[in-house]
Parts: C-alpha cells; structure tokens; sequence
C-alpha cells in the first residue's frame, strides 16, 4: 500500500520570524505543529526591514524572502517584474495545494498578479483592523477577500466587521482563536507591597501606552511605590519617553524593551496588574499570556478583548481613551487584593479552555483539510 503525500501549503505573510508580533507568534507555532501532522510548507515573506537572506529554514520549513514594499516604494518596473518571475517560478515549482495568507498586506498583490500561475484554494487571515469605509471592488483588501475560498478572523468581533464590509464572504468566513500553550512556570503570588503594572506591546499610538502613563499620575499619589513597567519597543517609544518626562513620572515608570517571547511568562509573573489601554485590538495576545499566568487584566473595550476579558469576572473593561475610568479601575484592583487574585485564576482557568495552543492548531488542520479535500473532489 502506497503512502499519502504530504499536502503543500504556501504560507504568505508579511509577518514572520524573526519578526515579533501576534501574526509571526502566532505562525511560528502554527506551521511547525501542521508541519508534524504531515503538511509541507513554504512561507513568502518581506525581506525590506531585515538584514536577512533571501533563502532561510524556520524549524525545517523553507522561507523565501522578496523586497516587495522596497521595489513597490521605487515603482522600479524591472525589479517588479523580475519578482513576479521569480513567484510564478516558485509557486510552478512548489505546486501548493493550497495558498494561505497569514497577514493581509501590500505584497499580496504579487500573489494576485501571480494567480494564474497555479490556482489552488486560498485562505485568508484577517487580523488586522479594516478600513472604517466599505471595501471598493477594485481595492487590494476587497479583491483579495471576494477571490479568497474562506476567511479566518482571530475574534468574532473582527469577523462581524469583515461581513459587515464584504457581505459576500459571509457564508465562506470563520473565526479561529489564536492559541498559546501554558506556560511550564507556575504563577507566582499577586505583590502588592510594591504594586507592579504592566504594558507589554509594539510601541505604537494605537496600543494606547501614553494613556495609561497619564492614568498612572493618580496611581502613584494613591501608592507611591507602584511602577509601571512598559515592555517592547516601536515608533512610539521616543514620544512616550517624553510624555513621561512632562508628567514627573521618571523615578517610577521603566521601559524595559523588547522582550522575548520565551521570556514574557517570566516578566508577567512579576506583574500584579496587566494593563492593555489600546485603542484598537483584534484579540491581543497579550491578553491570553497575562491571563494563562493568572494575571488580573484591565483592558478597553474595544474588538476582541471582550471575547479574552469577562468584566468583573476576569478582569475589568473600561471606555477608550477613558484616563479617569482606567485609573479607577486600576486602583480598584490593587486595593481589593482577593478580587484581583480571583479575577486572576478566573483568566488562567478560561485561557486554559478557550484560548489553548492544541485547540487552535486543531482548528487549522481541520480548515486546511476540509479545503483541500474540497478543491480535489470539485476537480
């Protein structure tokens, strides 16, 4: 008796290792975890914001990296002809059986240009935030998702907003909770002697950190030895070091930097209140790894942090951009020591059934099979 083949799948993203963040995260346990239930992949990613070859391996998997936004940026035709060369050239010799785009960018008009080079089932992952204006026809985001056999979203709120848009995907659309594993460390006990808050996130306005540092001015009159530990770095990381300045907050608040991935259940473990004051989420991961280490979160209710944080259950919601409302909440927290540990279990236990890592990879390999196993029998 013959053995199957393995299934080959192109995994396109502009978001991959070494690149930190919830799509590349998310992929780097994804694919390898598929990859040992018997599909093969290639992954197409960005080559313009790293000093990295062209040609790599992630844990045994092909990576081919392009300067797609850099020969776009340019308009220099020749090089943009020359990379759709080489893609029809890849996908002609890779065969995939199926194609699925892990973060919705720019480049994937390389894809679109290349569809007929070999034209298996697509799949799209929708994490990003949509436009606020309905998606035109003729519009990269809308071409994409009317050409897609199925569309994941990583909360129900995003995948309201994608219908909503582009009502034709609604019977061809899905969400897929991002997963995590539980963490081998054990959560250590809440600290309030010396309360420690945390923000952990790319640097960036919509992550809503200067929000809680003006939210912090109220926190530290009410316990002078609580700090603010802000965690990661990006664009934004200038600016808030001066807002901290112009608030006097200097002597209390520490920006730690990037943190590893591996490292972060180790950092949240110091945290007695996990902070996410963003201005727009999908479903942060953030949330899943402070709650998986027992941590009471606060966080504004915006698209799927409702789904991760259960108000007054396993942490507390509050409006965006709401200072006052989030250094209430804060307080709160840290002056009812057992309703901010009960709140915490409560997140450990819930992450644990809802937001698992074998949970999500199941979910994918079922997706993977059902439109594969599709294209061949309609074929």
């Amino acid at each position: 008796m013959g053995t199957t083949s393995p299934r080959r799948v192109l995994y396109w993203s502009e978001r991959f290792w070494p690149t930190i963040g919830g799509v590349g995260i998310s992929a780097s346990k994804l694919l390898p975890a598929l990859q040992a239930r018997g599909y093969q992949f290639v992954v197409v990613t960005l080559k313009d914001y790293f000093d990295l070859p062209e040609q790599d391996q992630f844990k045994g998997i092909p990576v081919y990296r392009f300067p797609f936004w850099s020969s776009l940026a340019k308009g220099d035709v020749s090089r943009i002809v020359e990379l759709r060369r080489r893609i029809v050239q890849l996908k002609q010799a890779f065969l995939p059986d199926l194609v699925h785009i892990g973060f919705l960018g720019g480049s994937v008009v390389f894809h679109l240009h290349t569809f007929d080079a070999h034209t298996p089932p697509l799949l799209v992952s929708m994490d990003s935030t949509f436009p606020d204006q309905q998606l035109g026809r003729d519009s990269l985001v809308g071409c994409t998702l009317r050409s897609a056999d199925w569309i994941t979203c990583v909360s129900a709120a995003r995948l309201a907003e994608a219908r909503k848009l582009v009502p034709e995907i609604i019977n061809r659309s899905s969400f897929i909770y991002n997963g995590r594993e539980t963490p081998s460390c054990h959560p250590a006990p809440l600290s309030f002697e010396a309360p420690r808050l945390l923000c952990l996130g790319r640097l960036d306005r919509i992550k809503g950190f200067d929000i809680a540092l003006t939210a912090f001015v109220s926190i530290v009159s009410h316990f002078p030895k609580a700090r603010l530990v802000i965690a990661g770095d990006g664009p934004e990381r200038g600016e808030l070091e001066q807002h901290t300045a112009r608030l006097g907050l200097q002597a209390s608040v520490d920006f730690v930097g990037w943190v590893r991935p591996d490292e972060v259940p180790a950092l949240m473990n110091t945290a007695t209140v996990v902070v996410i004051p963003s201005r727009n989420e999908g479903l942060p991961n953030v949330a899943k790894e402070a709650a998986l280490m027992a941590r009471p979160l606060v966080a504004t209710d915006v698209g799927g942090i409702p789904e991760l944080v259960v108000h007054e259950e396993t942490g507390l919601l509050i409006g965006k951009e709401d200072t006052f409302a989030l250094a209430k909440a804060i307080i709160r927290l840290l002056e009812q020591p057992e309703v901010a540990a009960e709140m915490g279990g409560a997140a450990r236990l819930r992450a644990q059934q809802l937001f698992s890592l074998d949970r999500y990879i199941d979910a994918y390999a079922a997706l993977y099979r059902r439109l594969i196993d599709g294209y061949v029998t309609k074929n």
